[in-house]
């Protein structure tokens, strides 16, 4: 007596399923990995031993040619204190100031001052040198 099934199943694998999901995989990094932006002005920065990143909130940049900038947004020299001030919203902050290695020293202590004034801490931006 022969016992045969009506049914035939079939042993074949369906990848759809796992390609959808390496998509939305691709999809979820692809958009993640853009959040995390650097400065987009060009401004070459000095080197030290060590260079540490940190997450800042408030970005001061000087550029070779003494053009302020907070966050992308260029203001002048005079204004840059009303709307430093503006952007901490009076709370303690981090400012992190990227300043031509061309610039000379004395504006990097004008911007920082103004910073510490306003209760931030002050991070220079470097970029690590070779060893």
């Amino acid at each position: 007596m022969a016992l045969e099934s009506k049914y035939k199943v079939d042993a074949t694998f369906s990848m759809s399923s796992m390609t959808d999901i390496v998509f939305l995989l691709l999809i979820f990094f692809m958009l993640t990995s853009s959040f995390i932006t650097p400065s987009g002005l060009p401004v070459s920065l000095p080197s030290a031993k060590k260079s540490k990143i940190v997450m800042q909130k408030v970005s001061v940049t000087i550029t070779k040619d003494l053009r302020y900038y907070i966050n992308d947004r260029r203001v002048s020299r005079n204004r840059l204190q009303q709307e430093l001030q503006r952007e901490l919203n009076g709370e303690e902050a981090m400012v992190t100031l990227h300043i031509d290695k061309a610039v000379p020293t004395e504006y990097l202590v004008e911007v920082a001052g103004i910073a510490a004034a306003l209760n931030a801490k002050v991070s220079i931006a470097t970029k690590p040198s070779n060893p």
